[in-house]
C-alpha cells in the first residue's frame, strides 16, 4: 500500500487496507474494551472481520487471566472468539519456558493464578505463588530455603508482591544457570478517569535491580509474542495488521515484526505522541510511529459492511 506512515484510515483506504491483509491481531485493555466496557461498535467489527474471511487474535500482555478466562470474557462481551486464538503473556511465558528454555525443571513464580494455571498446562511446576510473609533477620534473608529443583524464575504481575519475593528472587537468580523470564515491562497499567496503578514492569525492574541481571521479556514488544501466534498459526507478517493503543508495545511489535500497524485513540497513545516519535531521528522512536490511526476501531466497521 502506498501511504505515507501515521495518516488517519478512512473510506476507501479502510477497504484497501482491510484487503491487504488476511490476519488482524488486537490488543485488548483500551483497544475492543475499557476494564468490563466494551468499545462501542468493537464487537461488530471483530465479528464482521471473521464473517469476511479474516483471522483474527488477541494479544495482551496482562498475565492475571488464562487463554481461557479472555475467551470467556469474550464471549460475555458479545466477541466470536476461542480460546486457541487468545495469546496472553500466561500463556506465551509458558511457552517459552517449555520450548525456548527447554524447561524440565520447577520454576518459581512471581505471579499470578493463572500463570500458575498456564505453566501446569504445559507440564511445568511452580512454586511461590502467594503471599510470602517475611521473618527473622537479614542473615537468615540470606539463607533463605531454596527448592534445588527450580530452574527458572519467571517475574508477571503479582498483587502478593513483597520484600521476601524480591529476596528469593534473588537467591535463585545468584545461581548463572537459573533462567531469568519476564512476561512484560509495562510500568502502569491505566484505569478510568486518569488513574493508574503500578504494572508489572515495576515488579521486573525490581528483580532485575536486586539481581543485576536482565530478564528475556515475552510480551510486546518482544518478537516473541508474534513468534508464537505465527508459529501455530503459519502467518505471514506481510499480511498481519496489527491493532494497538500503545505505541511503545503494540505498535512497535508490529514494527519489529514487519506487520502493517493501526493506532485506535480509545486508550493509552496519542496522534501528538505518534507525530512526535515521526519527527524524531531517533532510530528507536521511529519503530513507534504507525501506519495508520483511527479514533475508535469502530470506524472500521463501514468498510467491513460495504
Amino acid at each position: 500500500m502506498a501511504s505515507s506512515k501515521c495518516t488517519s484510515l478512512s473510506g476507501a483506504l479502510s477497504r484497501q487496507l482491510l484487503d491487504s491483509v488476511d490476519s488482524v491481531l488486537f490488543d485488548c485493555d483500551g483497544v475492543i474494551w475499557r476494564g468490563d466496557q466494551t468499545i462501542p461498535g468493537a464487537p461488530e467489527v471483530i465479528n464482521s472481520l471473521k464473517k469476511n474471511g479474516k483471522r483474527v487474535f488477541f494479544v495482551t500482555n496482562n498475565s492475571t487471566k488464562t487463554r481461557q478466562m479472555y475467551a470467556d470474557k469474550l464471549g460475555k462481551l458479545g466477541f466470536n472468539a476461542t480460546a486457541d486464538e487468545v495469546f496472553g503473556t500466561a500463556y506465551c511465558s509458558a511457552m517459552y519456558l517449555k520450548n525456548v528454555c527447554k524447561l524440565d525443571g520447577k520454576v518459581y513464580l512471581i505471579g499470578s493464578n493463572a500463570m500458575k494455571q498456564e505453566l501446569e498446562e504445559v507440564g511445568i511446576q511452580p512454586v511461590g505463588v502467594g503471599p510470602d510473609p517475611i521473618s527473622g533477620v537479614q542473615i537468615d534473608w540470606a539463607n533463605v530455603p531454596l527448592d534445588k529443583e527450580v530452574q527458572a524464575v519467571l517475574v508477571g504481575f503479582d498483587e502478593h508482591f513483597s520484600y521476601m519475593k524480591l529476596n528469593r528472587a534473588l537467591q535463585y537468580l545468584c545461581n548463572p544457570d537459573c533462567q531469568f523470564v519476564g512476561t512484560n515491562t509495562d510500568t502502569r497499567l491505566p484505569l478510568e478517569g486518569g488513574k493508574a496503578v503500578p504494572g508489572t514492569g515495576c515488579l521486573l525492574k525490581a528483580v532485575e535491580t536486586a539481581a543485576q541481571r536482565q530478564a528475556q521479556v515475552v510480551g510486546k514488544p518482544s518478537s516473541f509474542m508474534f513468534e508464537c501466534v505465527a508459529s501455530q498459526f503459519d502467518l505471514d507478517p506481510q499480511k498481519c495488521l496489527m491493532v494497538g493503543d500503545r505505541l511503545d508495545t503494540d505498535i512497535m511489535l508490529g514494527s519489529n515484526c514487519g506487520m502493517k500497524t493501526l493506532l485506535t485513540l480509545t486508550g493509552v497513545s496519542t496522534v501528538a505522541e505518534a507525530e512526535a516519535n515521526q519527527k524524531s531521528e531517533c532510530p528507536h522512536r521511529q519503530r513507534m510511529v504507525p501506519d495508520f490511526y483511527v479514533d475508535s476501531i469502530a470506524d472500521i466497521l463501514p468498510a467491513l459492511q460495504a
